[in-house]
């Protein structure tokens, strides 16, 4: 893939890798310290070389001598790990660039500094290699061409487009610099890269928000502009917005920001028009304080605090982030519940950041929960699914959602290199009532997602025992099982690879609970928190059901198939797991169906 002068291009563009004959900035080495970068050629875009485990210099980026943009950069000393581009077309025709770095690498003297291996490798060019062979790339999740990604947002439909928004690094493939990246689809399957739409300015880098199409004018810029609502992170975390003539492809800072100005640690502001009151809603989380505030506008301007839910409720061992909240049905019955969606970290059931949601009622002003303060429920039992969210304005009133596959227990060391993290598939979400009366979320893979299905191997019934039986499958498959348990204490479905690497999946018939354990999975050393083995209640009585199982370079995401849980999990293989074996412990089981889908 390439980068040009947009600085995004589709996963379908060329690669092109820069040449030797690309210009050289000049390098003035001021002190151990400090250094001067001059861009003495024309060019797109210098390339920085970047060191991991370096910390972060400073770059101020001056022209004529005036700050226009300061960004943190791990410059490489002895190793480059990869590169990243700065880009200069904002300053083309506008004077002379010039970059003043600071750095609190420990050098003794000046002449340590300049042999940094960094300044000899940077390079002016009109171009930038993102073609990446790293083998944990996802082949069919969205992912940043380079550099690091975190949480969705903004997220919104308009005129048959998908608008994704994620928290992004341009600058390197661990958090720092937060800024808006942007993507977009029309199937939700094929992702199109766009030009940064939200930066950092005086007021604070950006951290995660929401957007409307604010179908009324009610804000006063006019019909069905976009409105985004962010938190702008400073010396303070406050509310501010930002608007969209063009769809959502370039936002305009509004200029009376904040629009709240909180005094204490509150963030993820996301916003919806609430009908019967004929106004906007608007849920943030007080993070420290672990609960969720509801402030009313009638224009998304003027903000006022109604109410305030979540202290002792739920899951309180860690900040309370990216909040969400919409109406649902509870299938089957024409009854519909409020679900109150609050992010957290630390303290998932896995260990980590996970997502947890309330079940109630909301009158415009006050969420009222259906269960008490001790009950926890978890949209996904999985380590690796956090910050999820959903698209405002989607069709067909349908309520979906996308989560970041990552937890912040080691996000920032996974065994990637140019970009960190991707999305879970996007998922649709309804309720259902569980065998013991309490109302649950459904969760399924959104329907746009059976278009990944190539061809299918379908395999009859079989019975299994302790024997294993085997299949091969494809690197990137779905694979389709149905079982019955048929009085076996428990199912097991591995997978495996010719060195022995393994994830074991287990049912287990006695507390009708799902397992995966990714122990032996492949690459797991990185950090201690990796290993795990995740359990999932089953919420059913059945010893009947269906699972599908998507399979992908560096995850594995689980789903019930009628939507009663949801397990994800990265998994970093030294090759990919091309054996599935099917066991039953303390008796028979049955495999009812098996089809194995290749990846298109």
């Amino acid at each position: 893939m390439k980068i040009s002068n947009t600085l995004f291009a589709t996963f379908a563009a060329t690669a092109i890798t820069l040449t030797a004959s690309a210009a050289k900035p000049e390098i003035m080495q001021l002190g151990a310290a400090n250094t001067l970068v001059r861009i003495t050629e024309p060019g797109k875009f210098l390339i920085m070389p970047v060191q991991e485990s370096m910390p972060d210099q400073k770059v101020d980026i001056l022209v004529n001598g005036k700050v226009q943009q300061t960004i943190f950069v791990r410059l490489a000393d002895s190793n480059i790990d990869y590169s990243v581009p700065l880009d200069l077309t904002p300053y083309t025709d506008k004077g002379e660039v010039l970059l003043n770095i600071t750095s609190e690498v420990d050098c003794t003297h000046s002449r340590q500094a300049s042999n940094f291996v960094c300044w000899e490798n940077m390079e002016i060019s009109d171009e930038f290699d993102t073609a990446n062979t790293e083998k944990y790339r996802p082949a069919f999740h969205h992912t940043p061409l380079y550099g690091w990604m975190n949480d969705p947002n903004g997220m919104f439909y308009k005129d048959g487009v998908w608008h994704l928004y994620y928290q992004y690094n341009p600058y390197g493939s661990k958090w720092q610099n937060m800024t808006w990246g942007h993507s977009s689809s029309t199937d939700l399957v094929n992702w199109e890269h766009h030009p940064l739409a939200i930066e950092a300015d005086g007021l604070g880098t950006v951290f995660s928000g929401s957007a409307v199409v604010d179908e009324k004018g009610t804000a006063g810029f006019g019909d069905n502009t976009v409105i985004a609502l962010y938190t702008g992170a400073g010396a303070s975390q406050i509310q501010n917005m930002a608007y969209s003539h063009d769809n959502g492809e370039t936002f305009t800072k509004y200029p009376g920001n904040p629009v709240i100005p909180n005094r204490d640690e509150a963030r993820d502001p996301n916003m919806f028009w609430h009908e019967p009151t004929q106004q906007w809603v608007l849920v943030l989380a007080h993070a420290l304080e672990h609960e969720i505030q509801f402030y009313t506008s009638p224009n998304l301007i003027d903000w006022t605090l109604q109410s305030a839910f979540g202290k002792g409720y739920g899951a309180q061992n860690g900040v309370w982030e990216c909040p969400d909240l919409f109406e649902l049905e509870v299938e089957g019955t024409g009854e519909k519940k409020w679900v109150l969606i609050v992010n957290i970290n630390p303290g998932g059931p896995m260990g980590g950041s996970a997502a947890q949601y309330f079940i109630g009622d909301f009158d415009g002003k006050t969420f009222t929960p259906d269960n008490g303060p001790e009950v926890d429920k978890w949209m996904d039992w999985g380590k690796d699914h956090y910050a999820t969210v959903s698209w405002s304005n989607a069709p067909d009133s349908r309520r979906t959602v996308i989560g970041w596959m990552s937890n912040w227990q080691y996000a920032n060391e996974v065994p990637t290199k140019q970009f960190r993290s991707a999305n879970t598939l996007p998922r649709d979400l309804s309720l259902f009532r569980g065998p013991d009366g309490d109302i649950y979320l459904k969760t399924v893979p959104s329907p746009e997602v059976s278009a990944l299905r190539g061809a299918v191997k379908s395999y009859g019934k079989s019975t299994v025992g302790e024997k294993a039986r085997s299949y091969t499958i494809p690197a990137l498959c779905e694979l389709e099982i149905g079982y019955d348990l048929m009085g076996c204490r428990a199912l097991d479905l591995t997978l495996s690879n010719a060195e022995g690497e393994k994830v074991v999946m287990t049912i287990n018939a006695d507390k009708h609970e799902f397992l995966m354990d990714r122990n032996h999975s492949g690459h797991t050393d990185f950090s201690a928190h990796f290993p795990a083995v995740t359990t999932a209640p089953m919420l059913t009585d059945s010893d009947n059901g269906r699972l599908r199982i998507f399979i992908d370079n560096s995850s594995i995401e689980v789903f019930d198939a009628d939507g009663r849980f949801v397990m994800t999990n990265l998994v970093f293989p030294e090759s990919p797991y091309t054996t599935l074996s099917v066991s039953a412990a303390g008796g028979k089981a049955r495999i009812t169906s098996l089809n194995v889908f290749s990846i298109n």
